[in-house]
């Protein structure tokens, strides 16, 4: 493959990294906020949402967002924040633990990656069949593209690096079935060899 040359492969190499580089950067946000929630009593998170979002309301006093936070803090119970924090911390420990085990290098935990990913489209859909917003619709579009990609790389036998070296224009490595690279024969030097 040309180093200059966007191919088709390329291209899905790079959507495949950003797409688990993504869901890193969530499974890292989902266990910042699932933590707090953890601990903190629901007055405690409607007083930190308060001064979260009073310089924004005070610019704007009709901000969506800010409006948004401050009705879901406020109708937070302490079972349903402690059931979208061990949510949040369970979904985000997953996802990061799936990233860990793709940065070792091994393609054997696709498979989990691919179920875990299953698991929490098939919650998506049942959330967009119940309660449907842009936000869920969206997640799912993304889910059901890095499982298709995360598959791609799992059936060609490729680990992250090997994505990572076809985006940028290296030579891959030939790996074993379970991701690994192949171990070769060190060749013998030119002038050791008999006969020469």
């Amino acid at each position: 493959m040309n180093g200059r040359t966007w191919s088709r492969a390329r291209v899905l190499d790079l959507v495949f990294l950003v797409g688990i580089g993504l869901k890193g950067l969530d499974g890292a946000v989902e266990l910042l906020i699932g933590l707090p929630l953890l601990v903190l009593r629901p007055a405690q998170i409607v007083d930190a949402v308060r001064i979260a979002t009073a310089g924004e309301l005070r610019e704007d006093p009709h901000d969506l967002l800010a409006h948004l936070l401050l009705h879901g803090a406020t109708s937070l119970s302490t079972g349903t924040a402690v059931l979208g924090a061990v949510y949040l911390i369970v979904h985000g420990a997953v996802k990061l633990g799936i990233l860990a085990a793709l940065f070792r290098g091994t393609t054997r935990v696709y498979p989990w990656a691919i179920a875990a990913l299953v698991g929490f489209l098939v919650w998506q859909c049942v959330q967009l069949a119940t309660a449907p917003t842009l936000g869920i619709a969206a997640l799912t579009v993304f889910d059901v593209v890095v499982i298709a990609l995360t598959w791609r790389e799992w059936r060609n036998h490729r680990g992250i690096r090997d994505a990572w070296r076809s985006l940028v224009g290296r030579r891959q490595r030939p790996t074993t079935h379970d991701g690994r690279a192949r171990l070769r024969a060190p060749r013998p030097e030119p002038h050791l060899t008999r006969g020469s």
